[in-house]
């Protein structure tokens, strides 16, 4: 993976982040889940999103 490469899934992780928070934040507000549910799922997109990054950082550095 190219240095650019990495910068444009960084992008659409960014942005695909923001859009899933706003998403549960939409649901918590409407009372489909609850405040405790949203931070529960906001925990889980935190962890995986820094796994990901985790393992392009490590495919820029092999590259």
């Amino acid at each position: 993976m190219t240095q650019s490469q990495r910068i444009k899934y960084s992008l659409l992780i960014a942005v695909a982040t923001l859009a899933l928070m706003l998403g549960l934040s939409y649901l918590q507000t409407h009372g489909v889940i609850t405040e405790k549910t949203f931070q529960y799922l906001a925990m889980g997109v935190a962890v995986v999103v820094v796994i990901i990054n985790g393992i392009m950082r490590r495919k820029v550095i092999r590259s």
